[in-house]
């Protein structure tokens, strides 16, 4: 039974539609307003021509939402954020172009995501970058995976909707991981927390930090948006200071929760490619990725 659940919620994650229930919460969680969505978008897409600052690939309504639910339907600010994610597209092409979407798989656990999302959590990601060897693969793919999860996540309205919660687990750092961080890949993480993506971050809770990681921290910091430090929360090794943030209900065993439903990314992505379907491989390589049969 159990199984036959994780699978029908992992054909789910390839839905596109509008799920009428959930449009019920959006004027809550991202101001979203039925009566006035349509000229949000309208005034989006104008702004985009008028302003000229970037050349989108698409400037259809769906897509055009993603960004104004990230930034609660405030149009300047949402047309802020898609400037942001074209630049940063441009900046560094390598995390997209060219890229196999499938042979990101071998990131394996580096990543995790729950596959039941609440209103008040959104959908919950596991960084565990301690689980990497940096011998069996550069820390690009790393951020080549955690770019395409973003952009498969948020095809899907709910998550849109509901946006996400982070966890940013420590344990297992080294002086190896540390060697691999310049302040450039500093900054492309940074940006997988929604600083140039169109995702609405809740939360971003560090779990197993300690002082000896007080470099290794340094180099995020100045790429961290003041207005974001109000959503960073470090646990240290505290377990009960998580749990009282997150409902254990939704966090795996290894954190003192209760929920079975996280998976791995490699095992994600395995079904996304089981169950995708010609529009998803449409989009992808339209954003510059090999997805290959």
């Amino acid at each position: 039974m159990y199984e036959c659940f994780l699978e029908i919620a992992f054909e789910a994650e390839l839905n596109t539609k509008e799920d009428p229930e959930l449009l019920e919460l959006a004027p809550e969680l991202c101001n979203e307003d039925a009566s006035t969505r349509a000229t949000a978008v309208t005034n989006l897409r104008n702004m985009i021509f008028e302003r000229a600052e970037c050349k989108p690939h698409r400037t259809d309504d769906a897509f055009l939402l993603r960004f104004l639910r990230a930034r609660d339907f405030i149009v300047p600010r949402a047309h802020k954020l898609l400037v942001r994610y074209y630049t940063f597209r441009a900046e560094y092409p390598h995390l997209y172009k060219d890229v196999d979407l499938w042979g990101l798989m071998k990131v394996k656990s580096a990543y995790e995501g729950s596959m039941v999302d609440r209103p008040d959590i959104g959908r919950l990601s596991i960084f565990r970058f301690g689980t990497w060897d940096p011998n069996e693969f550069p820390v690009d793919d790393l951020i080549r995976t955690g770019m395409a999860i973003t952009e498969i996540g948020i095809r899907q309205p709910k998550l849109q909707i509901m946006g996400g919660t982070v966890i940013v687990d420590l344990e297992g750092i080294t002086l190896r991981h540390a060697a691999t961080l310049t302040p450039t890949i500093a900054y492309q993480i940074v940006c997988l927390m929604g600083l140039v993506t169109p995702t609405r971050i809740k939360s971003v809770h560090i779990i197993n930090y300690s002082w000896v990681l007080n470099t290794f921290f340094y180099l995020f910091k100045k790429f961290i948006p003041q207005e974001a430090w109000s959503k960073i929360i470090f646990h240290g090794s505290d377990l009960k200071s998580l749990q009282q943030q997150i409902d254990p209900e939704c966090l795996p065993a290894r954190y003192g929760g209760t929920c079975r439903n996280h998976v791995p990314i490699g095992v994600w992505l395995q079904k996304i490619k089981k169950y995708r379907d010609e529009q998803f491989d449409r989009e992808m390589k339209a954003l510059g990725y090999v997805v290959k049969e």
